[in-house]
């Protein structure tokens, strides 16, 4: 940390204790100052942006981090980014990016259309083991290069076309593309640092480090210890640094949700991540102008491990289904907080409306289980249902846990991990059954279903099946109108529902608590941050 930052941050504490002294809150304090705090659930997987997965890692890649383009928090339209501006050809497979001329690391040095085309191909190499490399897959030959089955990435569809322009081809018309390389997956990092830090295919490389990590994004990374705030500053070299209002955003790393219900309570916290469920009806019922409520591209559910028995038989996974009572966890558990899900795309979404291929049916999941060798539950061999460290997470296993033993008579344990504990034990596929939740990346029912793919890093369930990869890359893209595509993805969905690699249970709605200080946060289906927008609002 250079003199000048650590000069900034010991006038910010001395300030903020000051103003804590006459009676003042972190929040007013905050406000004054132009400091946001917002709590950011577990600590963060990491802030490579082509290795974290978790939502806490993206929320921060978004402060520091920008890609080719942004999206607007209000509308979810395209922005320009790095790109300040595009075009697309006529068939709709060839872009044009035009790399803005003013456009700063976060070091002072000029972001060149080099740095673009490397970051792609960083992207995509595989010894990186990107796992969002899928989303690239409407490129021409990204897939064949991510899989190994070509290694020269000239033959990939991103080219330099000259000194400002950079070029992708994509094999089909995906009008969702520029959708794609807005998220946080697609930020184009700097070369240069990446790689005097080592190999630039190094999963967790010193270059995230604070000290060391340069982005291009608005804010840059201040501090990141364990178990404390993670700060970042204003960019001074940000292209768009005279829009920023913000000086520093704190992400308060809080995974009870209680804990930070009571901080927000306390004038410590101007956004949370959530609210626990018994106290949502609480701000429902007070009319708190805090109290924040809308629509979530997400589906909170289960994923199975299909490699191990008895998982690997279908029946036996159908009938862990139909004894989920999801009607029930949603009115005593969860509040009301959600909808009950019997498939694995949120109904709405881009007019898409889901198939439903089961129910809430003990009688006949006794039956499936009967037929696959285990009457009455009996043979079946105790097993665990794994969850990370949460409150809200370990009520619903405690509720299935019940249910899998009353309906089936099955012996189920509940184990918790903590947030990086619990992510390797996913990467690593060493559980039975584990808690999921996915956030749409972009709107569109792919964004859902193709997690479910063979190629998918995302995809640790052991599910693979050649006829799903088919409809997902072959058959849905070769629709030629929207409704055609979106029956196809029906289909696609229905075939996947009656394989059940994953157990769906509940739609996500977003209610969190907000400080009427905060301004420049809009609503949105996938409560997207644009910190870009946000200013505060001092009392």
């Amino acid at each position: 940390m250079s003199f000048s930052s650590r000069w900034f941050l010991l006038i910010s504490a001395v300030l903020a204790f000051a103003g804590c002294s006459q009676g003042e809150s972190r929040v007013e304090v905050g406000s004054r100052l132009g400091v946001l705090h917002i709590g950011n659930g577990a600590e963060p997987q990491s802030l490579d942006p082509q290795v974290a997965t978790d939502v806490s890692s993206g929320q921060i890649m978004l402060a520091i981090h920008e890609g080719l383009v942004t999206l607007n928090p209000e509308t979810l339209e395209p922005e320009p980014g790095i790109a300040d501006s595009w075009n697309i050809s006529e068939d709709g497979t060839t872009y044009n990016f035009k790399i803005r001329s003013d456009g700063r690391w976060s070091n002072g040095d000029s972001i060149t259309v080099d740095d673009v085309y490397w970051s792609f191909k960083r992207y995509l190499t595989p010894a990186l083991g990107n796992p969002w490399s899928y989303m690239l897959f409407p490129v021409v030959n990204a897939e064949q290069y991510a899989s190994g089955k070509i290694d020269d990435f000239s033959q990939v569809g991103f080219s330099i076309v000259d000194e400002n322009t950079f070029q992708i081809q994509l094999k089909n018309p995906t009008p969702y593309f520029l959708q794609l390389i807005a998220h946080s997956s697609s930020a184009i990092v700097p070369r240069k640092v990446v790689e005097n830090f080592g190999s630039p295919t190094a999963r967790y490389s010193q270059w995230t480090r604070a000290g060391n990590m340069v982005g291009a994004g608005p804010f840059v990374l201040e501090t990141w210890d364990l178990s404390q705030p993670i700060v970042v500053k204003k960019n001074p070299h940000y292209w768009g640094v005279d829009q920023i209002e913000l000086n520093e955003i704190w992400f308060h790393p809080i995974e009870n949700g209680a804990t930070e219900e009571r901080l927000f309570r306390a004038g410590q916290l101007h956004i949370t991540g959530s609210i626990p469920t018994d106290k949502i009806p609480v701000y429902e019922d007070s009319g708190s102008p805090s109290f924040q409520s809308q629509p979530y591209l997400g589906t909170y559910y289960y994923k199975i491990n299909t490699t191990r028995p008895p998982f690997d038989d279908v029946r036996v996974r159908l009938a862990l289904a139909m004894t989920i009572d999801r009607e029930a966890i949603n009115e005593r558990v969860l509040q009301r907080t959600g909808s009950p899900a019997y498939a694995f795309v949120p109904p709405g979404t881009l007019g898409y409306e889901p198939p439903k291929t089961f129910d809430y049916n003990p009688e006949k999941a006794r039956e499936l289980l009967a037929e696959a060798g285990y009457p009455n539950g009996e043979g079946f061999r105790p097993f665990e249902l794994m969850y990370n460290t949460s409150e809200g997470h370990r009520r619903i296993a405690v509720a299935i846990q019940q249910m899998w033993n009353k309906e089936l008579n099955l012996q189920v344990t509940l184990a918790n991990q903590e947030w990086k504990v619990f992510l390797d034990t996913m990467d690593n596929m060493d559980f039975d059954i584990a808690r999921a939740g996915w956030i749409g990346d972009y709107v569109d029912p792919l964004t859902f279903l193709d997690l479910s793919t063979s190629a998918n890093g995302n995809n640790n369930t052991g599910f693979s099946d050649p006829v799903f990869d088919e409809m997902i890359f072959e058959y849905v893209p070769a629709a030629r109108t929207e409704e055609e595509r979106l029956r196809r993805f029906y289909e696609a969905e229905e075939y996947l529902m009656k394989r059940m690699p994953i157990i769906p249970i509940y739609t996500y709605e977003s209610k969190y608590l907000m400080d009427p200080s905060v301004k420049g946060v809009y609503p949105n289906i996938r409560k997207l941050l644009n910190f870009r927008y946000i200013s505060l609002e001092a009392s």
